[in-house]
């Protein structure tokens, strides 16, 4: 039977971040229609826990433990392995001094990665046509992901072309493939909660508020791996079908 989630109490931070052009956008209502489904699902799962920070309400972020076994957390290692090279932004592009791992997107049309999308739109109730192909990530020693939304800048160039594939984010779940000997924990400074890597451990977490506007108290990090590698997949969800 799985543990539960292990998550760390933090002092509180000054959140500087990426927060620019959070204005309101034209799927707000889609936004806050996906995260009532979501969330009314996920009360009913006794495999979730919602891991509530200082934000209180204002945030929606849950666990579970034991979402992928040690296999299917060791195949998808060996995927992203395959595929990862430097990452990349939305407002970098490559060699971005903000995000110094390594990523690629993983062969959807795999019948194995098929089988675990299904089960990630399961758990939260999504349609399988707004979720993003799932990306896979790698963090060696000293790599990390600085402080950042996974919601779009809507006064950012790359809006309009975003916009057109599906729109805003809503939901992010994440995998953890890997318990890392030390570092590398997905941090929520406004929160005041650090969560460590712990194999096969998913975390989701919704993007928006619940009247559908970008959520500023969602800023993550990915601190420094200081000992070992860390892997990771995540899968996005966008408002309308995603493209």
């Amino acid at each position: 039977m799985p543990g539960a989630v292990r998550a760390i109490k933090q002092p509180a931070m000054d959140a500087s971040g990426q927060a620019s052009g959070a204005a309101a956008n034209a799927d707000q209502k889609a936004l806050a229609r996906q995260g009532a489904t979501v969330r009314a699902r996920l009360a009913r799962d006794p495999s979730v826990q919602r891991l509530a920070g200082d934000a209180g309400e204002m945030a929606e972020l849950f666990g579970v433990a034991g979402f992928l076994d040690a296999a299917e957390c060791a195949r998808l290692c060996a995927m992203v392995d395959a595929v990862a090279r430097p990452s990349h932004t939305f407002d970098y592009g490559e060699a971005s001094p903000w995000r110094t791992s390594f990523s690629g997107d993983v062969d959807r049309t795999d019948p194995f990665v098929r089988m675990i999308e299904r089960r990630i739109d399961d758990l939260l109730g999504l349609d399988p046509a707004l979720g993003e192909t799932v990306q896979g990530q790698r963090y060696a020693e000293g790599q990390q992901f600085n402080a950042h939304f996974d919601w779009f800048a809507t006064s950012a160039t790359y809006w309009p072309e975003q916009r057109a594939r599906g729109g805003q984010r809503s939901w992010t779940a994440m995998v953890y493939l890997n318990t890392v000997a030390a570092g590398g924990a997905t941090e929520f400074p406004e929160l005041c909660l650090a969560i460590p890597p712990q194999e096969g451990t998913l975390l989701a977490w919704n993007n928006a508020t619940r009247d559908g506007l970008p959520n500023r108290a969602m800023l993550h990090a990915a601190a420094p791996v200081t000992q070992g590698r860390k892997y990771v997949i995540t899968k996005w969800y966008r408002a309308r079908a995603w493209s």
